[in-house]
C-alpha cells in the first residue's frame, strides 16, 4: 500500500489463560466446564447468592507465581483482588474478582525470534481473577452457562513493544509454550483455555508519542491473531492517510469476513470504579513460599533448548524445534537415554513423529512408537539389516499396529538385500531397459544414476542396499 512504509505499529497483548485447576478460583465447584452440560458445576458462591463468600484457591495462585517466575517477573510479596465493576448477563455478581493496583506478578520478559532475529517483549503484570459466565445464543432468546464463572483466570499483559503481526504470534506461541511446560493450562485457544485481546495503534516512523489505540477482541486461534492485526494496522493507515483521527474503540475480528468491526466506546479504568475486594483479604506471601515455588519450577524451554545443544550436539534449530513441545522434549531424551544417538533421534523425530502427529493435527495423538522401539528401528538401519525405505515401512506398521521393529521385519519380509550376487540381475536388466540413460552416464552425466538406483529399488521391493547398488551401476556402466 502506498505510504504505507512511512507508518509503525505499536502492539500490546492480554492474554487470559485458563488455569488447570480442579476447582474453581473461589469455590470448590469443578472448574472443567468443556463438553459439560450446562449449569452442572455452579454452587452459591459462583453464581453469586446472597450471604455467600469466596475462598481463595491457592494452587491457582501457586500457577500464576510459577508462571511469573518463568517470565522473568518480580513476584510480589503483598497483592490485592479487587472489584471490577460492569453489568453483563453471564457476569453473575454484577462485578468482576480481579487485581488492579496491586497485581501477584510485575516487571518481566520474554525473548520470542521471528526468522533469524531475537527480541525482548516486556511483561507488565501477571494477574490472578475469575472468568465469567458464557452466553449461549439460539434464535429469538440468548441463554447464559454459568459452568465458567469462577474459573481461574490468569491475565498477561505486554508492554507495548510488539512491532508486527509475526513478532505478536511468536510471543503467543511463546506464552503457550511456556504454560503447557509448566502445566498450568492446557494452552488451547481453539477451546478457549488461552484468549487474547491485542492494542493496536500505528504512528509516523520516527514518532516518539503513541498513536489512538484500538482493542480488538474475538481473537480465538494464532491465525486469527495475525489476520486481525494486519487488517487493523492496514485500516488505521488509511484512516490517517485521508487525514482523519482514529477513534479510541473497541473492535472485533471477524474471522469469516475477515475484517474488524466495531463493537463499543473503548472503557478507561475510572468507568470500571475499582475497588479493594471486601470479602477477601489481601495476599501476603513469604520468602519461604515463594522460594519453594521458584524450586518447583521445571526445566524451561530456552534452558532445555541449550542443554540439548551443549550435551547432545544438536543444532539450535533441532534442538528448538525439539522443545517446543513438552511431549516430544521427553520422549526424545527417553529415546536418548535408551540408547540411541542423538542425532539420528532427532532426525526420526523431527522427520517420521511429526508427519505421523501432523496427519491429524485436530486431535491429541499420542506418540505410537515407544523409545526403546525408536532406538531398535535405528539399530537395524546402522546395522544394514533394513534401508532407509524399509525403515520407514517399519516405522508406519509399528505405529498403526504396534510391536518391535526386529519382529515386523521379519514377519514382512524387509531384510535389507546386501549380496551383490542377488542385485547383479536387477542391475543388469535396468541397465539393458534404460540404454538411452546408461548412455548419458557413460558420457559423463552422472545426474541419471539416480533414475537407474529407483528402477533397481521398484526392482528389488525397495530392499536393496542403496549404497550396493550404486556401486554396482558404476562398475557395469564403466565397462
Amino acid at each position: 500500500m502506498h505510504g504505507k512504509e512511512r507508518y509503525e505499529s505499536v502492539i500490546g497483548m492480554e492474554v487470559h489463560v485458563e488455569l488447570q485447576t480442579v476447582s474453581k478460583l473461589f469455590c470448590r465447584c469443578f472448574a472443567e466446564h468443556f463438553q459439560v452440560p450446562a449449569n452442572e458445576h455452579i454452587c452459591p458462591v459462583c453464581t453469586a447468592q446472597p450471604g455467600s463468600l469466596p475462598v481463595i484457591n491457592e494452587r491457582a495462585l501457586q500457577l500464576t507465581a510459577m508462571t511469573g517466575i518463568a517470565l522473568n517477573c518480580e513476584i510480589q510479596p503483598r497483592s490485592v483482588f479487587a472489584r471490577k465493576n460492569y453489568v453483563y448477563p453471564d457476569l453473575p455478581k454484577g462485578y468482576q474478582i480481579s487485581q488492579y493496583e496491586l497485581p501477584l506478578c510485575t516487571e518481566g520478559w520474554a525473548d520470542i525470534s521471528v526468522g533469524e532475529e531475537t527480541k525482548r517483549i516486556g511483561i507488565e503484570r501477571v494477574h490472578l481473577e475469575e472468568d465469567t459466565g458464557k452466553l449461549v445464543h439460539e434464535t429469538n432468546q440468548s441463554l447464559v452457562d454459568y459452568n465458567r464463572a469462577g474459573v481461574p483466570l490468569m491475565e498477561i499483559v505486554s508492554d507495548s513493544s510488539i512491532r508486527s503481526s509475526e513478532e505478536a504470534f511468536s510471543y503467543l506461541q511463546k506464552i503457550r509454550q511456556i504454560v503447557r511446560y509448566l502445566e498450568a493450562s492446557t494452552g488451547d485457544m481453539e477451546k478457549g483455555a488461552m484468549r487474547c485481546e491485542a492494542n493496536i495503534s500505528v504512528r509516523t516512523k520516527g514518532d516518539s508519542e503513541y498513536g489512538t489505540k484500538v482493542e480488538v477482541k474475538n481473537l480465538n486461534s494464532f491465525r486469527s491473531v495475525s489476520n486481525a492485526i494486519d487488517y487493523e494496522v492496514e485500516r488505521q493507515v488509511e484512516v490517517l492517510k485521508e487525514g482523519e483521527q482514529v477513534r479510541q474503540v473497541t473492535m472485533g475480528w471477524d474471522e469469516n469476513k475477515g475484517f474488524t468491526k466495531e463493537q463499543r466506546s473503548k472503557e478507561y479504568a475510572d468507568d470500571y470504579r475499582y475497588f479493594p475486594e471486601p470479602d477477601l483479604l489481601d495476599i501476603n506471601l513469604s520468602t519461604q513460599w515463594i522460594d519453594t515455588i521458584t524450586t518447583e519450577l521445571p526445566e524451561l524451554p530456552d534452558a532445555k533448548s541449550l542443554r540439548f545443544v551443549k550435551k547432545f550436539g544438536l543444532s539450535n534449530q533441532d534442538a528448538t524445534i525439539l522443545v517446543a513441545d513438552k511431549q516430544i522434549a521427553n520422549y526424545f531424551e527417553a529415546a536418548v537415554s535408551a540408547g540411541a544417538n542423538p542425532k539420528s533421534a532427532s532426525n526420526w523425530v523431527v522427520g517420521a513423529v511429526f508427519r505421523r502427529l501432523n496427519e491429524q493435527p485436530d486431535v491429541e495423538t499420542e506418540i505410537r512408537i515407544t523409545p526403546a522401539a525408536l532406538v531398535e528401528l535405528i539399530e537395524l538401519v546402522n546395522a544394514g539389516k533394513i534401508n532407509q525405505n524399509g525403515a520407514r515401512k517399519v516405522f508406519d506398521t509399528v505405529w498403526d499396529e504396534g510391536g518391535m521393529p526386529s519382529q515386523i521385519v521379519e514377519t514382512h519380509g524387509l531384510v535389507q538385500i546386501s549380496d551383490s550376487t542377488e542385485l547383479e540381475e536387477a542391475v543388469t536388466s535396468v541397465i539393458g531397459d534404460n540404454p538411452e540413460v546408461a548412455e548419458k552416464i557413460i558420457n559423463g552425466n552422472s545426474k541419471p544414476i539416480g533414475f537407474l538406483m529407483g528402477q533397481v529399488m521398484k526392482a528389488t521391493h525397495g530392499k536393496a542396499n542403496p549404497k550396493l547398488v550404486k556401486d554396482l551401476l558404476l562398475k557395469h556402466l564403466s565397462n
